[in-house]
């Protein structure tokens, strides 16, 4: 039997800190990195940050749009990132943020957690405002294989609090996405492990989860918070934002890791350091 994503999850962060290198080849990075803009450059810059980050940090997450942009030969970037990174015993998460209903979320289900698809990950991230309830195939999927799923609740864009912060028979919607995520996550709750439903919940969100009422502890969930650095998310802002959840927190940043590339060595001790002080300043 597969054991779970949460329990690995848990696994990786004690080993290696409750960090996420974020996997961003956009168009800046990698002409910063001194590499052309194309696909020799995406697959350069690509190769580099998994010989950085394999067998260093707890997950790494590649944002599927930058290799969309480049056709089937990013995709086929994208499945050797991952083919890679599970070789080394390391998790991925795959940014893909794919929401839709009935057999099509079946499809993008089989496309990213199905065990005999190459675009394969440990986890992906879904859009639950079609309705929680949509995410089903995407969940169950999860379930069988023992992947994990990241569900988005509370984002740092300023357009996500009109859909977000809604209010209907007194519980916001993304309350009721927690409140859906703790129903999927009782089971590994009765067994005393971490959820393998997770929440993406932005690391500058601010006062918004006490705000809305939303228990992360009782939810017994992942919370993936992008924004660290670059994107102004600080520690400080993690403690007030998550407080006695902060031991589910696993922080997330990008551009301000990649920035020490294309030097392999450099890249790897930006992220080991990040996840040191993490660890450090959030237990």
């Amino acid at each position: 039997m597969t054991t779970p994503f949460g329990a690995r999850l848990q696994a990786a962060m004690d080993a290696h800190g409750p960090f996420c290198a974020g996997l961003d080849p956009h168009r800046g990075l990698v002409e910063q990195w001194g590499l052309a803009y194309s696909l020799a450059g995406l697959e350069r810059f690509a190769l580099t940050c998994v010989e950085a980050y394999a067998g260093h940090v707890a997950v790494v997450k590649p944002q599927s749009a930058f290799f969309e942009v480049f056709g089937s030969g990013g995709i086929r970037v994208l499945e050797r990132v991952l083919g890679d990174l599970r070789k080394a015993g390391t998790l991925t998460l795959l940014d893909v943020k794919r929401g839709d209903i009935g057999s099509t979320m079946h499809a993008y289900a089989d496309a990213y957690l199905g065990k005999d698809s190459d675009l394969r990950a440990d986890a992906v991230t879904v859009s639950p405002f079609l309705g929680y309830a949509s995410l089903r195939p995407a969940l169950d999927l999860a379930e069988e294989t023992g992947a994990g799923v990241f569900v988005l609740a509370l984002t740092s864009n300023p357009e996500g609090y009109e859909v977000q912060h809604a209010v209907r028979d007194a519980r916001s919607v993304a309350a009721s996405v927690v409140d859906g995520v703790a129903a999927d996550n009782s089971a590994a709750a009765g067994r005393g492990e971490l959820g393998s439903v997770g929440l993406v919940i932005g690391a500058t969100v601010g006062d918004a989860v006490s705000d809305l009422g939303i228990d992360l502890v009782a939810a017994n969930t992942p919370v993936l918070a992008p924004g660290l650095g670059a994107q102004g998310g600080t520690v400080e802002a993690l403690r007030r934002t998550f407080g006695d959840a902060l031991p589910q927190v696993l922080a997330s940043s990008s551009r301000e890791v990649l920035g020490a590339g294309p030097d392999v060595a450099a890249l790897r001790a930006a992220a080991t350091g990040t996840a040191a002080r993490l660890r450090e300043a959030l237990g």
